[in-house]
């Protein structure tokens, strides 16, 4: 029977079920075959139930509307507050790259209000800093391109700051911005990783760099990723991390700017990163005195780096000899600087590519640093066990002759300083005793500590005798993951008092700015060490003086370190007095030898190959 002789169903009768093809298709159907037309109730129930495979999942659910009264009336008005979103940044424009190959864009930040730093702030006299173009820069057309630039202080209409700069500051990043060879060596503390940050930041958004690589101590790493967060949050950052193929891949992204690695990898990636062809609009080293032996491999990777511009970042750039300067130099200008000039030429040389100020200069409202030496006695049984080993050694080194060695001497040295500290036979130490006494003083004021030595041994030692004190530990043993966490417990948790730390891990790159009290358990070789572990504490944001206390046990080779370190400091304050800089020194192997009153036996000539 066709559609058109089907008797049309009673309003009574229920209606034939139609397939959907049929209702689909009846529409569009020849007006011979098309059906009469009759009235249907919608209200009718209906179920259309798909066929094929898994018909049950196909299904759509049964709907059930229940109407709910209202329980309250509605609000006249609804306040939403407006809060600035941080917009995470996946790449950089550059008017030659199309933005498709760069991701996503980042939108101009727009300015924030203003907070100033806590403590330590500068003179707030109002001021202009201008970029002046360095003595190299000869054509008119390039000097007059930074001496039109506006003033710094204007960049915090154009750039978001978390804080307002220091007018020191903003004259180090006009310094910074216009040179290809420069050193930034302020005193730790006065934050010349923002100064960097903010240079590198406006040589990107003029267009005069594309492509940085940043170089730092691989324990820095995480303190520069997160300093780059807070003062540059556009600026995307690829971490060189991973196996060989990753690092590869990393290596070679065009829409990273700023590219982090540190001495360790540089060295193990020297294949890619310097005869692969890569090359750097900007290359910065933090630090810089790691390349101070121009011998070594992290110096001749660094060197070959094929750059533009190349920065260090050091607040020792003399840590031994005016050869450490060499060294860096040989980085930022080879052949610029010799090994046989005289300390005052050599300051003179190296003046328009330094620049170092110290805190006292520009921080006048930085609470003091407070130095006392606690000269002390060994106790009876160190005695004993120092003498022991002093005349024994030196007999044996007499003994030696022209067989004797600078690594004999040093190890004579290291084990009396060892004993200075604690007793070998039964553990005894005055040091000890008086760091006790003097912690009791820093808990009662709630305040906190950190103690610095060189060995881990030593700092064990401490831990065990102060038991159940609860103290933190920070040195090179601490796997490099928790160390982070370690800082954290330090700075958040009101009954950690005391943290003991190694000059290694513990003398560059952190900020501990909350503790009022550093001990310098054991003495390093060079003060400018010692400077740096101090100057974790006494930098910006500091809460209140810092109280410095030396340990130094009498009449024994620490006192006799001392004095030799204190007259070597002249020399290099003639290097740096420009910059008003005592960069300080350590021993070199004539100095050495005289701990003990040796002389050097001389060089035996080398057989003739």
């Amino acid at each position: 029977m066709s559609a058109s002789e089907r008797p049309l169903p009673k309003p009574s009768e229920p209606l034939p079920d139609l397939l959907p093809e049929q209702l689909l298709r009846a529409p569009h159907a020849p007006a011979a075959t098309q059906p009469a037309c009759q009235v249907t109730d919608l209200s009718l129930r209906t179920e259309l139930f798909p066929t094929g495979w898994q018909t049950a999942l196909a299904r759509a659910p049964r709907i059930v509307l229940k109407p709910l009264p209202l329980q309250r009336s509605l609000p006249a008005t609804i306040n939403i507050p407006l809060r600035q979103a941080a917009i995470r940044t996946f790449g950089f424009s550059f008017p030659e790259l199309p933005a498709a190959d760069l991701g996503l864009l980042a939108p101009r930040p727009t300015r924030s209000p203003q907070r100033g730093a806590d403590q330590g702030k500068s003179p707030a006299a109002k001021q202009t800093t201008r970029i002046k173009p360095p003595q190299d820069i000869i054509k008119l057309q390039d000097r007059l391109y930074y001496v039109l630039q506006p003033p710094l202080e204007s960049l915090t209409g154009e750039l978001r700051f978390p804080f307002q700069p220091f007018p020191y500051q903003l004259a180090g990043i006009a310094f910074l911005f216009p040179r290809h060879a420069a050193i930034l060596a302020d005193e730790m503390g006065l934050g010349k990783t923002m100064q960097a940050i903010t240079a590198i930041r406006l040589l990107l958004h003029a267009r005069e760099v594309r492509r940085v690589l940043l170089i730092c101590p691989k324990p820095l790493v995480t303190n520069w990723k997160r300093e780059f967060q807070l003062w540059a949050p556009e600026i995307p950052i690829g971490v060189i991390e991973g196996n060989q193929a990753r690092r590869n891949w990393q290596w070679r992204q065009p829409a990273t700017p700023v590219l982090l690695a540190n001495y360790e990898l540089l060295v193990r990636d020297q294949q890619i990163a310097v005869n692969d062809g890569l090359h750097f609009d900007l290359v910065l080293l933090d630090e810089a005195q790691r390349i101070k032996n121009r011998n070594s491999a992290t110096s001749q990777v660094t060197r070959a780096i094929r750059r533009t511009r190349s920065w260090a970042l050091t607040g020792t750039p003399v840590e031994n000899s005016p050869e450490d300067l060499v060294g860096i130099f040989e980085f930022l200008s080879p052949g610029h600087l010799s090994s046989n000039m005289q300390a005052r030429r050599m300051g003179l040389a190296a003046r328009d590519y330094i620049l170092r100020r110290r805190k006292e200069e520009v921080l006048t409202d930085l609470p003091p640093k407070m130095f006392r030496d606690a000269e002390l006695d060994l106790t009876p049984e160190q005695w004993i066990s120092y003498r022991e080993a002093e005349e024994h050694g030196v007999v044996r080194l007499t003994e030696m002759g022209d067989e004797l060695t600078i690594q004999h001497v040093f190890e004579l040295v290291l084990r009396l300083k060892q004993i200075c500290n604690f007793d070998p036979a039964g553990g005894s130490s005055s040091k000890l005793e008086r760091l006790r006494a003097d912690l009791e003083e820093v808990i009662a004021s709630d305040q906190k500590a950190i103690v610095f030595s060189q060995w881990v041994d030593s700092l064990k030692r401490i831990r065990a005798a102060l038991q159940p004190l609860p103290v933190l530990e920070y040195h090179g043993k601490i796997p490099a993951r928790k160390r982070d966490r370690v800082i954290d417990q330090f700075r958040n948790d009101p009954s950690c008092h005391l943290m003991l730390m190694s000059y290694g891990a513990g003398s560059v790159g952190l900020n501990l700015q909350f503790c009022r009290y550093v001990f310098l358990f054991d003495r390093w070789w060079n003060p400018a060490v010692e400077d740096q572990a101090i100057n974790r504490a006494h930098r910006i944001g500091a809460s209140g003086p810092v109280t410095v206390t030396r340990m130094i046990t009498i009449n024994t080779i620490e006192e006799h370190i001392d004095q030799v370190l204190q007259e070597k400091r002249e020399l290099f304050e003639t290097i740096f007095s420009v910059a008003g800089t005592p960069a300080s020194a350590g021993l070199n192997q004539d100095e050495i030898f005289g701990l003990f009153n040796l002389r050097m036996p001389p060089r035996k000539p080398r057989a003739a190959a």
